[in-house]
């Protein structure tokens, strides 16, 4: 690619850049790799919302972009502790693990991508004197409207998830990076850096991000939390299929379509990845000639016209879906280790049973007495009944 290939592949399908000019001077000027970072909290399962991000960080690798993946262990504790340490340990391996299939999936070269487990450096001298520096100018209103959007929020919140966004802000410098990647609820933390970072001797970095995809139910965005709003990556193909048949999906609406902003913001760019640049995304109709996809654009004008329907988007829907999740799948029941992984990270639930408490029925010979006298008196009415 020449570098203004590079940079415009770079700044495709996002929603947001800041600090552009950083970017621009890197590549054009500099003539070097840019060097790029994104962070995920190890807490519940990916899901196929990962797919977004996945699919931009595919771009940065095939722009040339030098990608480093932080593995923050130490935020999914801090983050209200969705999980004990333990636990987390076990997840770090789980989220590489998948990452890595993920990445595979859509034919991209993983030579230029690091993985960094965040205790690796968190908890240094050096790091955790940087850290008192920031705690010690930030007041918790600021440290709470910059997490506001990422850190679950409570009345009374733990001072871990105040630290959060510092910690997210020290990042950027501790693993040498031009530029921090992530979706636009992290857009809060990514000012706070900019504001923060030269405080304490630091330079400012870019900031790139990519839009939401809504969810497949009621909820804003696909989560681990919401059952209904996700799909799992290791999902068989049949729960695939029931999930994405129940999935929210109003006809002739494209604003808000779950259905639809999957399509845009992955399966069309994973083809593109898979088949070296171009995209073809068939849509089946009953009676009808099928249309195949290129573009997006097209495909929600022929939605919103009712050219196509929910009824014949979904089944197209789960078609491609499943087999972007068929070699991950196949990679991971081929690894008794992944499994293993999967097991301690992910332990199944155990319900507590209630059990009923027996009811005190007093003393067994009272007892007696008594259902005798009642059936006596039963008697005694009988035959005054019968006179």
């Amino acid at each position: 690619m020449t570098p203004e290939e590079s940079l415009a592949l770079i700044k495709a399908n996002l929603a947001e850049v800041l600090n552009a000019e950083i970017i621009d001077d890197i590549v054009l000027n500099q003539k070097r790799p840019l060097k790029v970072y994104w962070g995920t909290a190890t807490t519940g399962k990916p899901h196929c919302g990962y797919f977004v991000p996945i699919m931009k960080i595919a771009e940065f690798l095939a722009a040339g972009c030098s990608v480093k993946i932080l593995l923050a262990d130490l935020h999914a504790y801090l983050d209200n502790m969705k999980a004990p340490l333990e636990l987390i340990e076990q997840r770090v391996l789980y989220y590489e693990r998948i990452i890595k299939s993920l990445l595979k999936a859509v034919n991209v070269d993983l030579s230029k991508l690091e993985f960094v487990k965040g205790s690796s450096y968190q908890k240094s001298e050096a790091y955790t004197m940087d850290r008192f520096k920031l705690e010690g100018s930030t007041r918790i209103s600021v440290a709470q409207k910059a997490g506001a959007e990422v850190v679950k929020q409570t009345a009374d919140p733990f001072l871990g998830g105040l630290c959060y966004p510092l910690m997210q802000a020290l990042d950027e410098e501790y693993l040498d990076v031009d530029a921090q990647f992530g979706g636009v609820d992290q857009r809060k933390i990514f000012t706070f850096a900019l504001e923060n970072l030269p405080k304490i001797g630091y330079k400012v970095r870019a900031h790139m991000m990519n839009s939401m995809v809504p969810g497949l139910g009621e909820a804003q965005k696909m989560s681990s939390s919401e059952p209904d709003s996700k799909i799992d990556l290791l999902d068989s193909p049949e729960i695939v299929a029931k999930k994405l048949k129940k999935a929210v999906c109003v006809p002739k609406k494209v604003e808000g379509n779950g259905v639809i902003a999957f399509v845009e913001h992955v399966l069309i760019r994973a083809l593109a990845l898979k088949n070296g640049g171009k995209a073809t995304f068939t849509v089946e109709r009953r009676d009808e000639e099928p249309i195949v996809y290129d573009d997006i654009a097209k495909l929600k004008a022929d939605y919103e016209a009712d050219v196509i329907t929910p009824q014949s988007l979904k089944p197209a829907v789960t078609k491609v879906l499943n087999e972007l999740l068929e070699p991950i799948r196949a990679e991971y029941e081929a690894s008794d280790d992944w499994k293993r992984i999967s097991e301690l990270a992910y332990p199944p639930e155990v319900k507590e049973v209630k059990t009923k408490k027996a009811k005190d029925k007093g003393d067994p010979a009272k007892r007696e007495a008594a259902l005798a006298a009642k059936a006596a008196a039963m008697t005694v009415k009988e035959a005054d009944e019968a006179k």
